[in-house]
């Protein structure tokens, strides 16, 4: 029986250029012009290609993903993607390996994160939260304290789907790795990659007028603008600090039982305040009564308990921008779900095999970044529209949907020659709670970021 690695489809191979000669169509300039139409922007005079490739080495055009995904939010906050310098959003997209806290580079990956044989295939466990962690170990039967070796020999006596039921039932996060199926990527891409809609009937407030009256072309395009983040991890983070960037006021807002890993938040928490607070408390829906838009990054089951349901925060507080994104889509609302868990069920990770046998990555958490680019162009764009014709908007998508897309675009037999990149013109230096910081630099060239606050360390207020 043929391995999954063996059902690909054929690679396809971008073709050099049209049939009538002119010059190729690059599939970061299609996608951006998709989601130009998508987000309801006017059409662009500046249709100039990136100047080079992003340098992300991999099959699947990951390059020309975070180019678009890049220059959709350069678009919709008025600028030229012109701009943007391939070698900055390398650099960003691979942010967690430029990071170091006093020097040192914090550990990204936890030993029970990764791809794990099984008696036929491979799975993915994601382990880098300790209550995830131990849920792998309970659903496999093990000691609180055993190790990676012992996880991998439960796992080699198991098949993947015993693996994987055993430690999802447990609460932790384990998916099969599986080959891509060309028709469930075809059925996503026929609907929008971001799904936008208008939540309202007429609001009941005047839309507030932004508190800084500065020229738009002396300002940046978000200042007076407040923004609720109600994200973790990646994508989430990156689209509020890219909000943040912009120039919104962002207060995230996290459960006080729920810690997040210092590096993680030091990462994506630039220029945005951070606070800790209970959900149901009358104290968030004051915070939310007086914010201009909401980014939720919780499993859309687990925000529908909390009362956050889109629908229902645009009927409490007309003219919210609500920006939703999860890991799987609203149709599967209960399942927690990672890049890398993602990667491996659609497929991206046997189309990255490096040897047709074992599970490979993508060159980034690109489906995690790309997600929060576009939904940060996406709230920018939506923040613009309320304010010319009033209304509550609602915006989702997720990272299966953007999977999909990456799916889709052309791909190549091997991938490109590495193209090393100095990151050194890349990155920005922090003081932070005095302990010394290097993060990435903005993707978004022109901009720079503030500093994160440690986290937790404000007050829920605006």
């Amino acid at each position: 029986m043929p391995s999954p690695a063996d059902q690909r489809p054929p690679r396809r191979t971008p073709p050099p250029s049209e049939s009538d000669g002119s010059a190729p169509v690059l599939p970061g300039n299609v996608l951006l012009d998709r989601v130009t139409l998508e987000l309801g922007l006017p059409a662009s005079g500046d249709t100039s290609p990136a100047r080079r490739p992003v340098p992300l080495t991999s099959r699947l055009s990951t390059g020309e993903l975070a180019w678009a995904a890049v220059a959709s939010t350069v678009r919709a906050a008025g600028r030229s993607p012109a701009r943007i310098d391939p070698d900055r959003v390398a650099i960003a997209y691979r942010s967690d390996r430029a990071l170091t806290i006093d020097g040192a580079a914090p550990p990204v990956w936890a030993p029970l994160s990764g791809f794990w044989r099984t008696t036929d295939g491979w799975i993915r466990t994601h382990g880098n939260y300790p209550h995830h962690a131990a849920g792998l170990r309970a659903g496999l039967g093990l000691r609180p304290d055993d190790r990676a070796d012992a996880v991998r020999d439960a796992l080699v006596e198991r098949t993947k789907s015993e693996a994987v039921a055993g430690i999802t039932g447990a609460g932790g996060l384990a998916v099969a790795v599986a080959a891509e199926d060309p028709s469930v990527d075809r059925a996503l891409r026929e609907g929008p990659l971001l799904d936008i809609s208008r939540l309202d009937a007429p609001p009941r407030r005047q839309v507030r007028a932004p508190r800084d009256t500065a020229p738009r072309t002396d300002r940046l395009p978000l200042r007076g603008v407040r923004v609720l983040d109600l994200t973790r991890v990646i994508a989430g983070p990156v689209c509020t600090r890219t909000l943040a960037l912009l120039g919104a006021d962002v207060l995230r807002i996290d459960p006080p039982h729920l810690p997040e890993p210092e590096w993680q938040h030091l990462d994506t928490g630039h220029g945005k305040r951070s606070a800790l607070l209970d959900a149901r408390s009358d104290r968030m829906q004051e915070l939310l009564a007086q914010a201009d838009a909401v980014v939720l990054g919780y499993r859309p089951a687990a925000l529908d308990r909390l009362g956050f349901r889109p629908e229902l925060l645009a009927e409490e507080h007309p003219g919210l921008v609500v920006a939703q994104l999860s890991a799987w889509g609203t149709d599967r609302p209960e399942q927690a779900g990672f890049d890398s868990l993602v990667q491996a069920a659609s497929g991206i990770a046997l189309v990255e095999s490096p040897d047709g046998d074992r599970p490979g990555t993508l060159p980034a958490q690109a489906l995690d970044h790309s997600a929060g680019y576009l939904l940060a162009a996406a709230v920018t764009a939506l923040l613009d529209r309320r304010s010319r014709e009033g209304g509550s908007w609602y915006v989702r998508s997720s990272l299966r949907r953007i999977a999909a897309e990456l799916l889709g675009m052309p791909r190549r037999d091997e991938p490109e020659t590495v193209v090393e990149v100095d990151p050194r013109p890349h990155l920005a230096r922090f003081d932070v709670d005095g302990r010394s910081i290097v993060t990435s630099r903005p993707a978004l060239t022109g901009f720079e970021f503030a500093a994160p606050h440690p986290w937790g360390s404000d007050q829920p207020v605006w």
